[in-house]
């Protein structure tokens, strides 16, 4: 059933989606390449800091137990089964997106982008990368029973879509200076 598909992945990403919200949140604080750069430019710039990743990490990881608190009412209530997160497959989306994130300054930074650059492609699907590969990697057994190819396939092309969506949202409501 399609609405079970669509709203067990997007169940399943939560904790991916949220820590970089989080993070900006968070906000400022010692930026992890400590203003070192490499060939001329920062390495990742003042937008990557300890506490944002922190806080980030903190928000996902907290989250998929919040969601494993409420997993059956709100099935129960749309009417499908979603899926329940397990400690390490938590930690793995929550941390992963951020690494992945991380990941994706470094390469605008090598690319001679600055902060808030368009880089299309790597900018919505970065920290999917980045959850989907340390969730698998921490506990392959739970992602695998998740993460099946149609949920994976519904998250690659859903993820782009919430991203664009919620950049604009933001830039309109003047929560962001860009609109992606």
């Amino acid at each position: 059933m399609l609405l079970e598909l669509v709203a067990g992945a997007f169940w399943a990403m939560l904790p991916a989606y949220v820590p970089n919200n989080a993070a900006v949140l968070a906000g400022g604080g010692a930026p992890i390449d400590g203003g070192r750069t490499w060939g001329g430019r920062r390495v990742l710039g003042d937008g990557k800091t300890w506490r944002g990743t922190a806080v980030g990490t903190l928000a996902g990881f907290a989250l998929a137990f919040a969601c494993n608190a409420v997993a059956e009412p709100v099935g129960a209530t749309l009417g499908v089964t979603l899926p329940t997160f397990s400690l390490l497959g938590a930690f793995g989306l929550a941390l992963g997106a951020m690494l992945g994130d991380i990941g994706a300054s470094f390469l605008k930074r090598r690319s001679g982008r600055e902060r808030g650059a368009a880089f299309p492609g790597l900018d919505q699907l970065d920290f999917v990368v980045g959850a989907l590969a340390l969730a698998a990697v921490l506990d392959f057994a739970w992602f695998r029973t998740v993460f099946t190819l149609p949920v994976a396939a519904v998250v690659l092309v859903l993820t782009p879509v919430l991203h664009v969506v919620t950049n604009v949202g933001a830039y309109y409501l003047g929560l962001k200076n860009e609109p992606y």
